[in-house]
């Protein structure tokens, strides 16, 4: 427990250990500013911090989102652009922020303590004292630019969002759910019409009447040295006493002090439209208010009961409108913590002619379910499950207790009497599951059959698509009139002026007295690893562990790889070989994994329902799913994982045999599963970001790859053959399942990956023996597949392919080259090419000011693909890709020739960068047991690979980063050795051939529809394949799936933000 400091203004007002979490909670409070600080002391490489102040405004203006993003443009001792982040880069440090409705936070994530301790009070000093000035609110927030078009970081980010299907609904059911006192009614981001007439005096005031110390909670979580920390921070109160109101004067508390929001007087559900060239589906978002947020037993009680209608396949919401009635593609819920309680419930790919139908079933399904008897067992199953799934995160999350600290900041008293007695226990759920049926029933009643609630149909509409971009066309033209030459002139100045005084140079000396922290406050988390059968051919072990596990069975052939780590939890992954399943079964995958775990099961010679599975299932388990192992380095093999408490490591295994042998093929399951599959396709093509990688993926992977067997490119098509199929010859679909599962469920296949505290687990190799009965245990082990061996030619040779893909359901683009890399983490080459990435892409680097410096992006980055032997490099949101392409092209261009000279302090960051980038890798017990595994297993690494990479990449000459500068970096942005993949909206469509044209690319513009495949599915004319001209998945026959008996129509978030 850390030690309590008397000298400090700072005094203590609690410390506790939760009895279910291996932490301390300590919280402090300022008695001269009455600044507010929780500390969540807890082992690990990384020192997290959220910055938290209580943030309420009464108007659409947005200027608490400015905020957030003007903070980061210089302080009153350090009035530079910028120079936070060059100086936390510096410290083994990032930031950024978010705005949420009622509040702003700003993060910092270290490596170590010294560092974090290092940046703290000059970010403070950013936060509460920033500079404000005229100059960046103008670049910043809005600005007409000499060409008469609205920008500003803040007014682009508004732009992107507020016609979109979410933020059009959101923002309609704030409306109708608040009235004009109660600040939850509006859009802290700001409306794009009250961005354009924001003042900076407004801003200023704002932040003066919301951003002192008495306002503001920093929550820490990580290893903390509570003496420095109080020091920084008595020391920086001493710094900013004479630019902060007086501590002492009066304050009204956001949200506390306001006028409470007023109950619902009655239901109201209204249509909103929002702007989509397909639409065929729409959204269902339905809320209603709980109990307060400082009653736990009551938002206990609630989140339960949320849990059990619509948690999983098996629950009555879920299972009757998505798995039965196939109305929905998902039914799922979501909780904002509030003075009471807000609950949404949302549900996805509506058909657009059935809304309100779907909302009647909805409260139909409510009504049925408080009505009759519930579900007992699974009820207390999902209350036990919950409290497992708590203790868990507190081992496993990077972040634990974060958000409960941030609202009882908010919303609860001061003194952190309320933190402590939710967080000290688990004793909520003790009294909870002595609730009988009735009170459970009374509490759905109540809270939602018997609640008024908003819902809002969100209701696709191509006239409305339309109808906005003419609007927006005619008032830019409009706004370019009235301002006429002369008056555009005079913007374009005073644009030019305000950039000139905002890239002020930091001083070099200012930089050079900041030096880089040691690493010895950087704890890294160790574990010990064991090995059993045959994954003793990697070497043999000599630990405590290691003979822990000779002593159970050791003659048992199967792969296992243990890693001993200090949990009350273990983690079993089954790590599967793909390379056996055939080629054109390998898109069939999908619905493979997708069934895995809700579908039938034979037990005993009886069939057990996949309801009562997935309830069997979650009661054993904390976590448990099959994915591709893209979290392990190797997207080309599968992951089966379990997560249960350690006492049921055996059950976990007999869960993995079960469901791998035992499952049935149910045509019910798989027709189900095959039509919500299809159902979310048309909503996956309206990204263009997600898009660009789709196609990439079709052009630079080769049919033998998983990943492009289940892309959506692949799934569009795929899937309708596989529909058209259950419905006229179920029986081949079942047979090609059949021989995937006795492809894939192989010995020689299977590789096993246990995480958990061996010595608590018994019979850790034994338990394995009887998985492996019936098995041939005599074949080799297949080597796992490598990525380099399924990239297609275009991806093996990548250079002259250069694609253009309109999408009508995006205003901007998005583009992506590809060039040859580094195969191997041994390539000597890496340790160069790691410091010139993190060197490009530093925050406040030189791409950053570049690119998202001049507003041609919002971000753009470097990747390197070891695992696929390529390069690429992105760019993400621009009103003009190829401008950001070709100004990243001349910047890497100015570095190679020389021109540009490299920075060496900025050198030492990108350094810094990597160090915390190894940090993150191994940020909790979870993840550096994993690191492990996959520097072992995956990339068959030497066990101080770390350490080494780390001093190769200390002693990096510059001449070595020029040089692959030159032969690995610049051949990504040149047209003879990279290929190109754009997706844009049709308007830019010309400009940007034309552009990339002029850089040696050859584009060929292609619809999206024309880069998907069947595998040879070969799907029936008239089974739902779109024209090849659509770029948009036309769901034409949605009505063969849906009784459609209803005729009617109607007329009638501040998300996160990143600086």
């Amino acid at each position: 427990m850390p030690s309590i400091v008397s000298q400090s203004s700072f005094k203590t007002l609690q410390q506790f250990s939760p009895d279910y979490a291996p932490c301390t909670i300590t919280k402090y409070e300022s008695e001269r500013t009455g600044m507010s600080v929780v500390v969540v002391d807890r082992e690990g490489p990384k020192v997290n911090g959220f910055f938290t102040l209580a943030t309420e405004i009464h108007d659409d203006s947005g200027a608490p989102h400015t905020l957030e993003h003007l903070c980061f443009m210089g302080s009153k001792t350090y009035p530079y652009k910028g120079v936070l982040d060059k100086l936390a880069t510096r410290a083994y440090s990032t930031t950024n922020a978010w705005t949420a409705t009622d509040h702003t936070a700003y993060t910092l994530d270290t490596a170590g303590w010294e560092g974090f301790a290092q940046i703290l009070p000059i970010y403070l000093e950013h936060v509460i004292v920033p500079t404000l000035t005229d100059a960046g609110c103008y670049t910043e927030v809005h600005h007409v630019d000499g060409e008469g078009h609205d920008a500003g970081v803040v007014y682009s980010e508004m732009q992107g969002v507020q016609n979109t299907q979410g933020e059009l609904m959101d923002l309609r059911a704030k409306r109708l759910l608040y009235p004009e006192n109660v600040g939850f009614r509006y859009e802290t981001g700001g409306m794009m019409e009250q961005l354009r007439v924001l003042t900076a005096d407004r801003i200023r005031k704002f932040h003066r009447d919301m951003y002192q110390p008495k306002n503001l909670c920093l929550v820490i979580v990580g290893q903390v040295d509570h003496a420095d920390l109080l020091h920084v921070l008595d020391e920086f109160e001493d710094s900013i006493l004479d630019d902060i109101p007086p501590p002492d004067g009066a304050f009204k508390r956001p949200w506390v002090d306001s006028d409470p929001a007023p109950l619902l007087e009655r239901s109201v559900v209204e249509t909103v439209d929002f702007p989509e060239e397909d639409e065929t589906s729409g959204e269902i978002a339905i809320m209603f208010f709980g109990p307060s947020c400082n009653d736990l037993l009551g938002a206990s009680a609630l989140n339960i009961l949320l849990v059990y209608l619509a948690g999983s396949s098996a629950s009555v919401l879920e299972n009757t409108l998505v798995e039965k009635e196939q109305v929905a593609s998902a039914v799922y819920y979501s909780i904002e913590t509030r003075p009471r309680i807000l609950v949404q419930f949302s549900l996805s790919s509506v058909a657009a002619d059935r809304l309100k139908e779907v909302e009647r079933r909805f409260f139909e399904l409510l009504r049925e379910t408080a009505a009759n008897p519930l579900d007992m067992t699974y009820l207390k199953d999902c209350i036990a499950r919950e409290r497992r799934m708590i203790k868990n995160s507190a081992e496993t999350s990077s972040n634990p207790f974060s958000e409960p600290i941030i609202y009882d900041f908010l919303f609860a008293e001061r003194d952190g009497s309320r933190l402590k007695a939710d967080l000290s226990n688990m004793k909520e759920f003790d009294i909870l599951a002595s609730w009988p049926e009735e009170k459970w029933q009374s509490l759905i009643s109540s809270w939602m059959v018997d609640a008024y609630h908003v819902t809002i149909l969100g209701k696709p509409s191509a006239i409305l698509s339309k109808k906005l971009k003419s609007e927006e066309k005619a008032r830019v033209e409009e706004q370019k009139r009235k301002l006429g030459p002369e008056g555009l002139k005079k913007l374009e100045q005073k644009l030019a002026d305000a950039k000139a005084e905002n890239d002020r140079e930091i001083p070099k000396g200012l930089l050079e007295h900041f030096p880089v922290p040691s690493t010895k406050s950087i704890h890294f988390i160790e574990t010990t690893t064991a090995r059993s059968g045959a994954a003793k051919q990697l070497g043999r072990l000599d630990n405590i562990i290691q003979r822990l596990v000779d002593s159970d069975n050791a003659e048992l052939p199967l792969f296992i790889h243990f890693e001993h780590v200090q949990s009350n939890f273990a983690q079993v992954s089954l790590i599967i070989s793909t390379e056996s399943v055939p080629i054109p079964l390998r898109p069939l995958l999908t619905i493979y994994l997708e069934n895995m775990f809700t579908t039938p099961i034979e037990r005993n010679g009886q069939r057990i329902e996949f309801e009562q599975v997935i309830k069997e299932l979650e009661k054993d388990t904390v976590d448990y799913g099959i994915s591709l192992g893209s979290a392990i380095g190797n997207p080309e093999v599968l992951v089966m994982r379990l997560s249960v408490e350690v006492e049921k490591y055996a059950s976990a295994i007999q869960w993995i045999k079960e469901l791998i042998w035992n499952g049935v093929f149910d045509l019910e399951r798989l027709s189900s599963t095959t039509v919500r599959l299809l159902a979310d396709i048309p909503e996956a093509k309206r990204s263009g970001s997600s898009m660009l990688d789709a196609v990439e993926e079709m052009v630079h992977s080769a049919p033998a790859s998983i990943v492009r067997a289940r892309s959506t490119l692949v799934n569009a098509l795929y899937l309708k053959g596989v529909r058209h199929r259950l419905k006229n010859d179920s029986e081949a679909i079942i047979n090609q399942l059949t021989e995937i599962r006795n492809k894939l469920f192989q010995f020689s296949n299977f590789r096993v990956a246990v995480v958990a505290n061996i010595e608590k687990v018994a019979k850790p190799v034994s338990s394995w023996e009887s998985f492996t009965v019936g098995l041939n245990t005599s074949k080799p082990l297949h080597p796992l597949e490598k990525r380099l061996s399924r990239i297609s030619e275009a991806g093996r040779n990548p250079g002259k392919l250069a694609y253009m893909v309109p999408l009508p359901t995006i205003d901007s683009s998005f583009a992506l080259s590809v060039a040859k890399g580094p195969s191997s983490l041994q390539d000597p080459r890496i340790p160069a090419l790691m410091v010139a990435l993190s060197y490009l892409d530093a925050v406040e680097g030189p791409m950053w000011v570049a690119v998202r410096g001049t507003g041609l992006a919002y971000g753009t980055s470097f990747t390197r693909h070891t695992d696929s032997g390529q390069i690429s490099y992105s760019v993400y949101r621009s009103p003009n890709a190829f401008k950001a392409f070709q100004i990243g092209r001349s910047v890497v261009e100015g570095f190679v020739s020389g021109q540009t000279e490299f920075d060496a302090l900025a050198l030492e960051g990108a350094i810094s960068s990597i160090v915390l980038s190894f940090a993150n890798s191994q940020a909790t017990i979870a993840a550096a047991a994993q690191m492990s595994f996959v520097r072992q297993v995956i990339r068959e690494l030497p066990e101080d690979w770390n350490e080494r990479m780390l001093e190769k990449v200390r002693a990096v000459e510059t001449e070595e980063i020029r040089t692959v500068m030159k032969d690995i970096v610049l051949p990504v942005l040149t047209a003879a050795t990279a290929n190109l993949v754009v997706t844009c909206a049709p308007v830019l469509e010309e400009e940007l051939v034309k552009g990339f044209q002029d850089m040696g690319f050859t584009p060929e513009v292609r619809s999206l529809a024309s880069f998907q495949d069947d595998y040879g599915m070969g799907v029936p004319e008239g089974a739902g394949i779109e024209d090849e001209d659509d770029e948009m998945e036309e769901e034409d026959e949605e009505e063969d799936d849906l009784d459609d008996d209803d005729d009617e129509s109607d007329d009638g978030r501040m998300g996160t933000s990143c600086t």
